[in-house]
């Protein structure tokens, strides 16, 4: 079976289900490495390695959503309950601005106050103080419940936001794109088809976004390869996603706990993605949750860009799983596993190679 769906890769045809399920379970890892690393040649010649210089700034950590795989939410109540003021996010941006970042990633929880207003105004003078910083931000749960909170429909919603700055939507929240499985690891968050719908939207009004995957928690491989399979057909319809990220579920401090996906299941992981998502140009290797290390390996299994350096990132950091790096750390980390490392904007411009 493995020598006829290499056949398949090898002649553009598109996997099935079935394929990808035996790819996953049964074919030996460096096998499928092997398949993955050669499209990831294809696709990406001149062995360059992306990267983006960004922050991921947590507007808020209140959240009504209260998912059992989250160690980052609080409720209003609780006495380490935050939401920042635009003075401080404003210093962060600047400080983005000061290490040659491009890139400003929001995400924040479902805060119970928040209206569009709030982000409009956020998003404007943001703008007008940082006109070359991309605005990359708000998941598709926080726009649909800031749409909700407003008494807006969701594209309405985007419009207004997009009008007010914000440049490109990034794919968290999805976990895994099926419903089963949100049921029971986030049953207060939306359901994969509102996920796919803000996305689309996204798309239409000309915003291009990322889509990503949190596994190891509570889903089956067949999951994993749906999960696939549904960003797959959604960018056959729109072509709007730029990019594939797969990472791992972190269950220190979180309600869900247990245990999360090893190594060589990421790399698996990893490299299944690279061959279903035929229609993804960019497939990122997620250093944030697996360190730099297994970052440099994932560079053989079919990933060919590294992420942002991300001068702060709270969410993961939340669940014990605090790995940093710096733009020289990023360059170094590529340089050393034999590519040529390359600082891209958020829609894989390149700046400048290394």
């Amino acid at each position: 079976m493995f020598e006829k769906i290499a056949k398949k890769i090898e002649h553009g045809k598109p996997l099935t289900r079935k394929d990808a399920l035996f790819l996953l379970t049964e074919a030996e890892l460096l096998a499928v490495a092997r398949l993955a690393d050669n499209i990831r040649r294809d696709k990406h010649p001149g062995n360059r390695v992306t990267f983006v210089v960004d922050r991921n700034v947590n507007y808020t950590n209140v959240c009504e959503s209260q998912c059992k795989f989250c160690a980052f939410y609080r409720t209003a109540e609780d006495g380490d309950a935050y939401l920042l003021d635009y003075q401080t996010i404003f210093s962060k941006v600047q400080e983005l601005v000061e290490h040659d970042g491009t890139q400003l990633l929001m995400q924040g929880g479902l805060h119970p106050t928040l209206k569009v207003e709030w982000f409009e105004e956020l998003f404007r003078q943001l703008k007008q103080r940082f006109p070359r910083v991309q605005i990359h931000s708000l998941s598709p749960a926080e726009v649909i419940h800031v749409a909700k909170l407003s008494g807006l429909s969701m594209k309405k919603c985007l419009q207004r936001l997009q009008a007010a700055g914000l440049d490109s939507v990034p794919g968290g929240g999805a976990e895994v794109l099926v419903d089963d499985v949100r049921q029971e690891i986030s049953p207060n968050k939306i359901g994969w088809k509102d996920w796919a719908a803000v996305m689309e939207q996204a798309h239409k009004l000309g915003m291009r976004t990322t889509a990503t995957m949190m596994f190891g928690s509570k889903e089956s491989p067949g999951d994993i390869v749906e999960h696939l399979f549904r960003v797959r057909n959604i960018q056959k319809k729109t072509g709007g996603f730029t990019a594939f990220i797969p990472w791992t579920f972190q269950p220190d401090n979180t309600e869900l706990g247990g245990e999360t996906a090893s190594g060589v299941e990421y790399l698996k992981v990893l490299a299944l993605s690279r061959i279903v998502l035929d229609n993804v140009e960019n497939i990122q290797a997620s250093w944030v949750t697996q360190g730099s290390r297994m970052a440099q390996v994932a560079l053989f299994f079919g990933a060919n860009d590294l992420g942002g350096t991300m001068l702060e990132e709270n969410v993961v950091a939340a669940a014990g799983c605090s790995f940093r790096m710096s733009k020289n750390e990023v360059i170094e980390l590529a340089r050393g596993a034999g590519f040529v490392p390359a600082r891209r904007t958020t829609e894989y411009e390149i700046l400048e190679e290394y």
